[in-house]
């Protein structure tokens, strides 16, 4: 018995012995050398990033037609849904009363006329004094500026289209008594239509006037352009969003005053822009890094990054033109360690 179990013990040492020697000879025949990576090449390209924010088609000119006086309607020509011209006679109110004092008071200026006129006579032979002379000419002076204000109210009598358009729906009847509060029609400019929509505050630098926007209409097919003619002074605080005016160039029968439209904009264009795989961007706590390679070895890059899209993501600072970035086996990879490239990518254009 002693004689099985010392051969036991001694096989089991035996082969502990093996394993050990077996697992030195294994870490020895490791394979050493550079590390086989993919990389890919820095090169500039066209890249823009697009955003789809809502808008509203409104006409270039709309007005709400009031009257500036108080007064009954004795004259009511408003032809719903036609175009008008400029200085139309929408509305007539009554003015019987100023025409009369308007009527008295050329009466008035006629008698005092005259009677400069002889007072004139009597100023040359010294029969009145230059006082009495100049209060007679103010007393005419005086009912000018009458007759000027009267005419002014009997024109504010006259309610008349401020510019060619089309007229909306009427709101007043003949003989009804109607005050500045009151809406008689809506007058709207639609041979041009401008378009209103907000963007977020990150993308205010790249609006300006000049700028051309493309847009669909709800119900529509056809994609529009459009103008920017202005932007807000400020950015809107309650929403961060910059309020945008755009003037669309051609009119068409599907682009309606009121209208929902969805305004695609071409942001951030950059005709050098440096784009990388977005799998070769390292995230770090504070900032992002990639691994570059130079020469030889692997070089740890801080960078700042912009657009992104799918598969790319644009690098603003820390590369050049030319680098090469390591795209496979990041984990494994530490500073300064040899690399081959196995394979080199390139952008497609």
């Amino acid at each position: 018995m002693r004689f099985i179990s010392f051969f036991i013990i001694a096989l089991l040492f035996a082969g502990t012995s093996c394993s050990k020697k077996e697992d030195k000879t294994a870490v020895f025949n490791r394979p050493k050398g550079p590390i086989g990576v993919e990389g890919y090449l820095v090169e500039p390209r066209v890249v823009s990033e697009n955003v789809e924010v809502p808008g509203t088609l409104l006409p270039v000119e709309e007005t709400q037609i009031r009257p500036e006086v108080s007064g009954r309607i004795v004259a009511l020509n408003v032809p719903e849904g036609t175009v008008v011209a400029k200085g139309f006679v929408l509305a007539k109110l009554f003015d019987q009363d100023l025409q009369a004092q308007l009527r008295k008071l050329e009466v008035q200026l006629q008698i005092s006329q005259k009677t400069v006129e002889r007072q004139k006579e009597l100023l040359a032979i010294n029969g009145i004094s230059q006082q009495d002379f100049d209060l007679i000419s103010l007393n005419v002076d005086n009912l000018r500026a009458d007759i000027q204000t009267t005419k002014i109210q009997i024109n504010k009598t006259e309610i008349r289209a401020p510019y060619e358009g089309e007229i909306g729906l009427r709101n007043v009847s003949l003989g009804a008594y109607i005050s500045p509060n009151d809406i008689i029609t809506t007058l709207r400019q639609v041979k041009q239509l401008k378009l209103e929509f907000s963007i977020p505050e990150k993308y205010a630098k790249f609006i300006n006037k000049g700028y051309e926007v493309k847009f669909k209409v709800d119900g529509g097919s056809k994609t529009h352009e459009a103008k920017v003619i202005a932007t807000e002074g400020n950015v809107e605080q309650t929403t961060r969003t910059l309020k945008v005016r755009a003037l669309v160039e051609k009119t068409d029968r599907e682009l309606v005053p009121g209208l929902f439209a969805k305004v695609n904009l071409q942001l951030g264009k950059d005709l050098e822009a440096l784009m990388i795989p977005t799998q070769s961007v390292i995230p770090k706590a504070r900032n992002k890094q990639v691994i570059v390679l130079r020469k030889d070895s692997a070089q740890f890059i801080t960078v700042q990054t912009g657009i992104r899209d799918s598969s790319f993501i644009q690098i603003t600072s820390g590369l050049a033109k030319g680098d090469t970035v390591i795209t496979t086996g990041l984990m494994a990879i530490r500073p300064n360690a040899k690399m081959k490239l196995v394979k080199l990518n390139k952008n497609e254009k």
